[in-house]
């Protein structure tokens, strides 16, 4: 409990003046007799004025964030809602050139009441795939999605990213589900990938569920005359596929806001948004890279510019504290 500084006074009194040893008296007032001697100490050495509280933290804190720093973060959240703290942490800190972290933007966003609760269920994907990979084009993988078209009905879209990046390499929008909607798929990564006019000594390996058309006859042929290894997850058990289904979640969580009434329209979305998730929304996983900065190998340098931007935020930050405090 704590006392003000007019009722630590007046204990003070009740004690010095109690016929009582100190001890029974402060038994009877119920109060602990360190806290009772740490009252009384500051109360000789300042007085009265020595009893009041002082505040848990000190009343100037050297890396606060500057008012007009907060007011830009706000900005950018009211000019961009549909970023999340960390994406608004990222943007900020590339594009302003001035590190500010996800909790303190959360926090900045919470207290001017801009942080909603998102429209859609998040579901985490869960176990990754038992082989890790080290560097792109190591491992592919590909699986089929449907999306309608209002008076078309159902088209699949069928997407290969790369396991390492996250980088949607190729996808198309197919009217069925069959194996040659995969290969030509295939054939539009292998051409994106460069791979289909050099030579290297291992193709991507192929990550699949075990859907008709990656079990069909044809496929095999296809892919051993490319020299891609297949690998087919565990039945019933779509976490093997984890990162394409997460993807898949992430596409239709934005583009399926509003209906399509034309396929091009559907196709339309899809292309924006890809690049916009290849290119611009930096990935929690990649360590707030795109899949494009890994997919490239850009992403050290992002991250060492990044380290670089921190600490001269920091030291900016405490020269004007010590400037201010002059």
């Amino acid at each position: 409990m704590r006392y003000p500084a007019p009722e630590k006074l007046e204990i003070i009194r009740l004690v010095e003046q109690s016929h009582l040893p100190v001890r029974r008296t402060l038994e009877k007032l119920g109060i602990p007799r360190a806290t009772f001697y740490r009252w009384y100490d500051a109360y000789q050495r300042g007085g009265p004025e020595a009893l009041a509280d002082r505040p848990s933290r000190p009343s100037r804190v050297w890396n606060r964030l500057p008012e007009e720093v907060r007011e830009q973060i706000v900005a950018l959240a009211l000019e961009q809602p549909e970023l999340s703290p960390r994406e608004l942490a990222v943007r900020f800190t590339d594009e302003r050139q001035y590190f500010v972290s996800e909790a303190t933007v959360y926090r900045l966003l919470k207290a001017q009441d801009l942080i909603t609760s998102p429209a859609y269920i998040v579901v985490t994907a869960a176990d990754e795939f038992r082989d890790t990979t080290t560097a792109p084009n190591q491992l592919w993988q590909t699986d089929f999605t449907s999306l309608k078209v209002v008076g078309w009905g159902w088209y699949y879209l069928s997407t290969v990213l790369d396991d390492y990046s996250r980088f949607i390499v190729a996808w198309k929008l197919c009217a069925t589900m069959q194996a040659s909607d995969v290969t030509a798929t295939l054939d539009l990564a292998l051409s994106a990938a460069g791979l289909d006019q050099v030579q290297v000594v291992h193709r991507p390996r192929l990550l699949t569920d075990n859907g008709s058309s990656y079990v069909a006859g044809d496929l095999a042929p296809w892919l051993g005359s490319r020299g891609m290894p297949h690998i087919r997850g565990a039945p019933r058990h779509p976490q093997t596929q984890g990162k394409i289904e997460r993807w898949h979640q992430t596409l239709k969580n934005r583009i399926l806001l509003e209906h399509a009434y034309l396929p091009s329209e559907l196709e339309a979305r899809v292309a924006a948004f890809v690049e916009h998730y290849n290119h611009v929304r930096a990935h929690e996983s990649l360590g707030n890279l795109t899949p494009a900065d890994v997919y490239f190998g850009r992403g050290e340098a992002i991250l060492r510019e990044r380290a670089r931007i921190k600490r001269q935020t920091l030291t900016d930050r405490r020269l004007r504290h010590h400037a201010q405090a002059a």
